[in-house]
Order: C-alpha cells, then structure tokens, then sequence
C-alpha cells in the first residue's frame, strides 16, 4: 500500500493527473490477463487481442 500512497503522493505534487488513465487502463489489462490465464473464459478473451 505504501507504493500507492506514494504514486498518489506523487501525482498530487506534480500535477501529473494524465498518468490517472493510463495506470487505470494498465490495472485493467493486467486484471483481465491474471483472470483468463487460467480459466474457462481464457480463449473469449484470447480472441478480443
């Protein structure tokens, strides 16, 4: 948690809200790719990449 803390920290003092996106979309690719390597949904979700 202390690295989101300090993400967070770290786009506060900077103003650097343009990483907001791009940290979201990350999470979500990552998500996506934890769940569908090792379940049944995996060649659904081999097919929309």
């Amino acid at each position: 948690m202390d690295f989101l803390k300090d993400l967070w920290n770290f786009m506060k003092e900077r103003k650097k809200w343009w990483l907001t996106p791009v940290i979201i979309v990350l999470l979500l690719i990552g998500v996506v790719i934890v769940l569908g390597g090792g379940s049944a949904i995996a060649p659904f979700i081999y097919t929309l990449f």
